[in-house]
């Protein structure tokens, strides 16, 4: 009987566990497979190569594959020296972090005097901080951003204020520490004094503002980022002012400002009060001269007196008594008649020439009885 062929495209059936009909016959004076010893039926024979183009190949089965007893073993591949170096390095850094992750022992008062000399280096730090900060910003004295709320000064102060008192921080300068902040908060609490800082601080803001428009007017990340945002440029420029990055130029440009307005408010203060002081000294000498010419007044007033019985004496007779004055202080002339030491010789009064009245130019005026 002709052996059946499978339909085309059938697969053939699985040969049983054994050894392959491919496989090499055993060496001389090997013993035979164990399954023909056991006495099991021997396997069926595979199935023809010619069972057709489509068949798929017979899978091995068990065991198919291994190297038959007294085979010599395959030489095994070298492994990169490279390789091996990697794997013991990764090797000894767990074996390093395994050994760190293990806490040893320690001692409560070690660990206590530790965080105590912890906390007095970072309140000996917030010392030297306060008192190296910039003089004319409150708010950099606390520590804070420049638009910051009242609020936040308050809540800040008594969280520095608890770090850098006296009677916590063994700084030897601890108190004035203290007594800057306290002006620092007092100063941010006043509602004039805070309008005029935040007025400079403004303008410092609006420099800075102003030289980052300057510089990102070039720069091609800006203009992408400003397409991809909903406001354009104005959300990049407001992204950015959130930024610690322009609160840090913020807080340099707010020294400048405040310094060049700190210069002109003293150079202005010195001009006034040189100005003041002229005047008082001014006033000082009109005071002086107008007091000096009533004390004048009043001398010359007090000699008029002398001034006048000098002159009466300079004019008057000299030696014996005084005569009376005449009315109207004139004297008749005296009657001589002859002077030695004139010419003329002057009459008595009553030989003196006398001319006649004058008659009346006008009508005879009639003589009564």
């Amino acid at each position: 009987m002709e052996d059946a062929q499978p339909p085309d495209g059938a697969q053939p059936p699985l040969p049983s566990a054994g050894p392959s009909p491919e496989a090499p016959p055993p060496l001389p004076g090997a013993e035979p497979v164990a399954a023909a010893s056991a006495g099991a039926a021997p396997a069926a024979p595979a199935a023809p190569a010619a069972a057709g183009d489509n068949a798929a190949p017979p899978l091995p089965a068990d065991g198919v594959g291994v190297s038959p007893a007294g085979a010599p073993p395959l030489p095994e591949e070298e492994e990169d020296p490279l390789v091996v170096a990697e794997r013991e390095r990764e090797a000894a850094e767990k074996a390093k972090e395994a050994e760190s992750l293990q806490i040893p022992p320690y001692d409560e008062e070690a660990l206590k005097e530790f965080y105590t000399d912890l906390k007095d280096a970072e309140r000996e730090g917030e010392v030297n901080r306060i008192l190296s900060a910039f003089k004319l910003n409150p708010f950099e004295q606390l520590n804070l951003h420049n638009d910051a709320t009242n609020e936040e000064v308050r809540r800040q102060y008594r969280k520095v204020s608890l770090m850098v008192h006296p009677d916590k921080c063994k700084h030897a300068r601890a108190k004035d520490a203290f007594e800057v902040i306290g002006a620092a908060q007092k100063e941010l609490l006043d509602e004039e004094k805070r309008a005029k800082l935040v007025f400079l601080l403004q303008h410092a803001k609006e420099e800075v503002k102003k030289d980052w428009k300057k510089a990102a007017k070039g720069d091609a990340a800006v203009r992408l980022a400003a397409l991809m945002d909903e406001d354009g440029k104005q959300g990049v420029a407001a992204a950015f002012e959130q930024t610690d990055e322009f609160h840090e130029q913020w807080r340099i440009k707010a020294r400048d400002v405040l310094a060049r307005a700190e210069w002109r408010r003293r150079k202005l203060t010195k001009r006034i009060g040189e100005e003041t002081e002229r005047a008082k000294e001014e006033f000082k000498e009109e005071k002086a001269a107008a007091k000096q010419k009533v004390q004048h007044e009043k001398a010359w007033e007090k000699t008029r007196e002398e001034r006048v019985g000098s002159w009466r004496d300079f004019v008057g007779p000299k030696g014996g008594a005084k005569k009376q004055k005449t009315l109207g202080g004139l004297k008749p002339p005296k009657s001589k008649e002859s002077d030695s030491e004139r010419r003329y010789i002057q009459r008595p009064t009553g030989e003196q020439f006398r001319p006649p009245p004058m008659k009346h130019a006008g009508p005879k005026r009639e003589e009564k009885d």
